[in-house]
């Protein structure tokens, strides 16, 4: 059960992919270099540590003055972690996880040279938190849809899932908790776990939104005594397909047909509005269909 995906190399896929890798890891890069890592915030993962090590070393080393490098720090730990992983989960780190890590640390340590430990918003560490938060989910998102992961602190989570059998999403927010209690104790700071919850939460709703985008479709359930005027709207006047599937009320035991079909929020509120004049008594159920494949939306070579 690899999680690695294969594309023909040199192929449109793999320039894609790798595109999405290459900028997603700048972005990402710059979340932590100009909003996060001043602040001494710690969001979690394997550069979270990092940034603990990075500020605590400052002045330590005289061949690095101003700290431990955060990206050089990082891919330290990432190098073992991911050999765990391997060692312990099988092959599910394919070779773009690990170009994404080394990018990403690159890319970090690139920056902080450029740039330096100095905030682009000085005196401002909530709208840093925010902006940092924005900057790590979208990139994370990016090198996601490439079908690579971040490693780190996932690999921890994976492993620890693996013994333990709990949910790999509830494992990641305590392995990031913890992370983050660290940079209580290292800075002493109460102000300091605060923001990096705030970043932890916007980078997750960042990265949703990145995968997932922010036009969703919607998948309507329909039940309604004027199944046939409504099949006729979606299939004739709206162009699309819809299923009907056959069901019981559980009340008075009458049976019919439900339709099922997936529209844009445009044509929703038609449908919608349509509904309303023809059966007021309408049952109207409606979901967020963040990803919708096939004839009317997007391509299945897409997912």
């Amino acid at each position: 059960m690899a999680f690695i995906t294969k594309e023909k190399l040199f192929s449109g896929q793999w320039f894609k992919n790798y595109l999405l890798i290459t900028v997603g890891s700048f972005i990402m890069a710059a979340g932590y270099v100009f909003f996060i890592s001043p602040y001494k915030i710690v969001p979690g993962g394997i550069f979270g540590i990092s940034i603990v090590i990075h500020h605590l070393t400052v002045g330590v080393f005289s061949w690095a003055p101003d700290g431990l490098p955060i990206g050089i720090m990082g891919l330290i730990m990432n190098i073992p972690l991911t050999l765990l992983g391997i060692k312990i989960l099988g092959p599910k780190f394919g070779i773009k996880t690990v170009i994404g890590m080394i990018l990403v640390s690159g890319f970090i340590d690139l920056q902080t040279y450029f740039w330096g430990d100095k905030p682009l918003v000085e005196n401002d560490p909530l709208l840093a938190t925010i902006f940092g938060g924005v900057l790590v989910g979208f990139g994370l998102g990016l090198i996601f849809k490439s079908k690579a992961t971040s490693g780190g602190s996932d690999i921890i989570a994976m492993i620890i899932a693996k013994y333990t059998r709990q949910s790999l999403g509830q494992l990641l927010i305590y392995v990031d908790s913890v992370i983050v209690i660290v940079g209580l104790v290292a800075f002493r700071d109460w102000k300091i776990p605060l923001y990096s919850w705030i970043v932890i939460f916007i980078t997750g709703k960042v990265i949703d939104a990145t995968m997932q985008g922010v036009n969703y479709n919607k998948a309507l359930f329909i039940i309604s005594d004027k199944y046939e005027e409504i099949r006729l709207k979606i299939i004739t006047d709206m162009s699309r397909g819809a299923t009907a599937i056959p069901v019981k009320g559980m009340y008075e035991g009458q049976e019919r047909n439900m339709i099922f079909v997936n529209l844009n929020r445009r044509e929703m509120a038609i449908l919608q509005q349509f509904i309303w004049e023809v059966d007021k008594e309408a049952f109207l159920t409606v979901f967020d269909a963040f990803d919708v494949f096939g004839e009317g939306f997007k391509p299945l070579s897409e997912s």
